[in-house]
């Protein structure tokens, strides 16, 4: 039996989030059908994350086990013909038998784009959250300095998946934000993240820079573990899986 490692990447626009749903398509509905047309066999995938409707990703992992002796390139070349053409498989190699895409994941990097201007972009609908007053990236970047490190973020996921948690301990190994012309982007670093835990923590920046918290605040806010005194949770359009280490 084979163990496939692939390597995807995805607009989640029309997708109701990676995992499979009961009331609407996702990605790991589309990348079924289409192993089970390239395959002929009904195989059940691995992901390494479970991204939200509308969430998108750059760099996303799967992997599944099988008899099929389908070289790699041929399983890249049939599966991106197979699939809608907003998915599209990036490679595919041979792993251990053991191998888990979710499990032996060490570090995961998200990124969120905001388009920092006056007037929305229609090329960019879906793909950026529009965002009109002036932002302060350097002032943005010192902030989210108060998420690095191990703590409990139970203020910053959504409140009805807390019950269902171990544990809402996490650890941010880095962020950043900056400016690349009109466009704001936040990119956050962990082991792990909770559900909405990046778009509340962007939510909670941008309530800073309108003046409701201080570097100190900031901190305050982690420490109560209340999701009431953060901020909001920013739309999901604007956020992308940006990078995932093994």
């Amino acid at each position: 039996m084979r163990n496939l490692k692939v390597k995807i990447a995805y607009n989640g626009s029309a997708y109701h989030g990676f995992q499979l749903q009961d009331n609407g398509n996702s990605i790991q509905a589309e990348i079924h059908k289409a192993l089970r047309r390239l395959l002929y066999e009904n195989i059940g995938i691995f992901g390494c994350s479970r991204t939200d409707t509308g969430v998108h990703a750059k760099e996303f992992y799967f992997n599944f086990h099988t008899k099929n002796k389908i070289p790699c390139d041929g399983f890249l070349q049939g599966m991106n013909t197979l699939l809608p053409s907003d998915i599209v498989v990036l490679s595919c190699e041979e792993a251990d038998e053991g191998f888990h895409a979710r499990f032996d994941a060490k570090e995961k990097t998200y990124e969120y784009l905001i388009l920092n201007s006056k007037l929305k972009d229609p090329f960019l609908n879906n793909l950026a959250f529009h965002y009109p007053y002036k932002l302060d990236a350097s002032e943005m970047n010192e902030h989210i300095q108060a998420f690095v490190g191990e703590h409990d973020f139970r203020a910053f996921c959504k409140a009805e998946t807390i019950p269902k948690l171990s544990t809402t301990v996490r650890e941010v190994f880095w962020g950043k934000a900056f400016r690349e012309n009109d466009f704001v982007k936040i990119q956050i670093s962990g082991s792990g993240f909770l559900h909405n835990m990046v778009r509340i923590i962007v939510g909670t920046l941008i309530y800073a820079q309108q003046g409701k918290y201080s570097f100190k605040d900031l901190e305050q806010v982690v420490a109560g573990k209340n999701r009431s005194n953060a901020g909001i949770t920013a739309p999901a359009h604007g956020l992308y899986l940006l990078k995932v280490i093994y």
